[in-house]
Parts: structure tokens; C-alpha cells; sequence
């Protein structure tokens, strides 16, 4: 088969790094893969160089492609998205994110390919953005379910939620779960002292870490609200209690600013943009991994740290309960409660041989699951079955 992948940024993320992995398991077996994008800018960094270090995927850049709706530059996009589909000749094209979703859709149908596949990795409409925003992607992803054979969801949620606004038709939807090379997070960790002895940090210091954007719903400051008062302990008797940020973005200067006015920056780290494959070494650094992020498609953060052994926080939103089994394998709490991500926080300090023990029980669930092989199987044998009934 010809596989065309199409997502709109090949920044640093979750659903950019499933579309690379999708990429790579194809050509694995076999396959001729291609990706296309839009322009990668921004601290968020890009997954290109992986891209380019394999010779198997060819790599297009569509100049209009661009996250924020743009009329004008969107109806470029589709001419572009067109000629290329024409020129490179796919028997499926697969989207990734609402706006590559749209529009490759629509040039995808238009070329009647005989595939068309897209992933929902987490939705454009949610209740944190204007009402006539959320109205314009409602009626764009209704529109443009039409006009493919089959809807990915990374999450029994993003089915659910889709098919609550008339989003598709039921026998649209297939789950398959957004993996990851977990070979890497399931090796022996192997820097953990040493990366902790960066900032200073003993055996005696509880790491609360997590693994995000530095952007708005990531919940960077829900974390400052809650943890402020742990981190500014001073009792000889009280844990150490240290925050770990892995990541960047736009966000980092005005967060920099409120912990500096708290007096407890000396007790957050930050560790910029962190390329992919170093992600597992530093959740092995942390305690706990702490998910607020108000929208996930899946949270893979939470996937990875479970990956590494860490009992997670997470806020109870979208997919999170599907990994994170509260009070087994972690803690959800209620998105927004600040009250109750400190109580969390405060139960794993307070019950180390528990937290443990959840972190062991987490890997066992996600292990298997989330392997990038797993989801490349079933990738493959959804085409096949769409191409076979055509």
C-alpha cells in the first residue's frame, strides 16, 4: 500500500510523535509511506530530524497549512493537499489533528482515494474556548466525517464525546490506543541519580514531576496553587517536597513570574525542551507524575509515567480513567480542584510503600496496550478491511 499521513504540526507532541511511529511501522512492513505538514515554528520543538533520519518516509511541506483558521490560506491548503494526493497517488491518507483532519478529508474524498482514515487525538471544541468557536468545529468535523471510511479514536471518550455532538456514524469508530516505544521506558532506569543530583536533589526530596507544554489547560498553574504551600515548608520535620516541569512553550516566562512572586522558584525545576527520547529518563527522576491538563485525547504522559513505575495525578477529564484506575494505579481528582490535587499530593507523601505499589501495577496495564507495534497492527488491519470492502 501507498500510506499518506497528514498532520498539521510536526512539533514535539503526543499525537505528532503516534504519527511518526505510524509512519515508521508501516514502512516495517513494507509499505510506502509519505508524510506531509504544515510549518513547524514555536518553542515546542519539532520531530522532523526523526523524520528526516529515515530515508523510507518521504516528507512534504504544505506552506498553508496552518493551526488558526484562515480562510483564505485553508482553501489554499486543500488546492495544495490536492496536487499532491494527485502527484503521489495514495491508497489511503490518513489524518491526524481537527485541522489537517478538515481539510485533508475534504481533499482526500475529492481525489477519491479509496482509503481515508482519521485518528482523533483529542477534539478542537471544548468548554475552555468561545461558543462560536466550538459551533464552527462541531459543524466542520460533522462535514468532514462524511467524507471518510473510518474514525480512530485514541480514546473510548473522544467516541463518546464526538457522537454526543452528531460527529460520524457509529460504525465509523474504532479505539486503537496512542502508542509509544515503551522498550525505552521499561528498560532499567540508569540517570535517575544523576539527573536529580542537577537540582540538588537527595533520596529524601519527593519529586511531584510532570511532562507537558508549557501552554494554557496544561494546568502549570493549578500546580502552583496547589503545591505552593508544600514547596514553602520550612519545618525540619516536613518532606522535601520539589517540582519537576519536563518541557516548553509559549507559557514559560509569565509561569517563571508567578513562582518568583511565590518565593518557591527555587523549588521547580524546569528543563526546557526535552527531545523525546530522553522523556524516560527523566520520569524516572520523579515520585509521582501529575497530569492536570484540563482536555486529553489519551494522556500519554499518564502512559508513560505508569510505563516507568510512577503513580499518577491526574485530572478525571476525557480519556484519563481509561489508564489511570483511581486509587490502583493512581488518583484522580476533579479538573480544577486545587484542593484536591494538594490532598492528593499530600496522600503520595505521606504513603510511600503505596505509591510503589501503584507505580508497579501500572506498568503491568499499560505494557502491552500502548506498544507502538500493537497500534501498527491494528493500523494495517483497518485498511486492509476498508480496502477490502470497497
Amino acid at each position: 500500500m501507498r500510506i499518506l499521513h497528514l498532520s498539521t504540526r510536526l512539533i514535539i507532541g503526543g499525537s505528532q510523535e503516534n504519527t511518526v511511529l505510524s509512519c515508521i511501522g508501516a514502512a516495517d512492513e513494507g509499505h510506502t509511506v509519505a508524510l506531509a505538514y504544515g510549518p513547524i515554528y514555536g518553542p515546542e520543538g519539532s520531530l522532523l530530524p526523526r523524520v528526516i533520519a529515515d530515508p523510507r518516509i518521504e516528507r512534504f511541506e504544505i506552506p498553508n497549512l496552518v493551526r488558526h483558521i484562515a480562510p483564505l490560506r485553508d482553501r489554499r491548503c486543500i488546492q495544495e493537499l490536492r496536487e499532491l494526493i494527485r502527484k503521489w497517488k495514495p491508497d489511503v491518507v490518513h489524518t491526524h489533528s481537527s485541522k489537517a483532519g478538515i481539510l485533508g478529508r475534504k481533499a482526500a474524498w475529492s481525489e477519491k482515494v479509496p482509503v481515508i482514515v482519521h485518528t482523533i487525538h483529542g477534539l478542537a471544541f471544548h468548554p475552555y474556548q468561545p461558543w462560536w468557536k466550538n459551533f464552527l468545529y462541531i459543524r466542520a468535523e460533522r462535514w468532514a466525517a462524511q467524507r471518510c471510511h473510518a474514525i480512530v479514536s485514541v480514546a473510548d471518550a473522544m467516541t463518546v464525546q464526538a457522537q454526543a455532538q452528531g460527529i460520524g456514524r457509529s460504525e465509523q469508530y474504532v479505539t486503537i490506543r496512542s502508542a509509544m516505544e515503551t522498550e525505552h521506558f521499561l528498560a532499567p532506569p540508569t540517570r535517575r541519580q544523576e539527573l536529580r543530583a542537577r537540582f540538588g536533589w537527595d533520596d529524601s526530596v519527593i519529586v511531584l514531576g510532570t511532562v507537558a507544554r508549557l501552554a494554557e489547560l496544561k494546568g502549570h498553574d493549578d500546580m502552583i496553587d496547589a503545591f505552593a504551600e508544600l514547596l514553602g515548608k520550612s519545618q525540619s520535620n516536613a518532606p522535601k517536597v520539589a517540582l519537576l516541569w519536563v518541557g516548553d512553550g509559549w507559557w514559560r516566562e509569565r509561569l517563571i513570574a508567578r513562582l518568583k512572586a511565590l518565593r518557591i522558584s527555587d523549588r521547580v525545576a524546569m528543563t526546557g525542551l526535552v527531545e523525546p527520547n530522553e522523556i524516560p529518563a527523566w520520569i524516572s527522576a520523579m515520585d509521582v507524575i501529575v497530569h492536570p491538563s484540563y482536555r486529553e485525547g489519551l494522556p500519554r504522559a499518564v502512559v508513560q509515567g505508569m510505563l516507568e513505575q510512577k503513580p499518577v495525578i491526574a485530572y478525571d477529564v476525557d480519556g484519563a480513567r481509561e489508564v489511570c484506575q483511581h486509587e490502583r494505579t493512581g488518583l484522580l481528582v476533579k479538573a480544577g480542584d486545587s484542593v484536591g490535587l494538594r490532598t492528593a499530593a499530600k496522600w503520595m507523601i505521606d504513603h510511600p510503600n503505596e505509591r510503589r505499589a501503584m507505580g508497579e501495577r501500572g506498568r503491568e496495564v499499560v505494557r502491552v496496550d500502548f506498544d507502538w507495534r500493537t497500534m501498527n497492527k491494528h493500523l494495517l488491519k483497518l485498511y486492509g478491511r476498508i480496502g477490502g470492502t470497497r
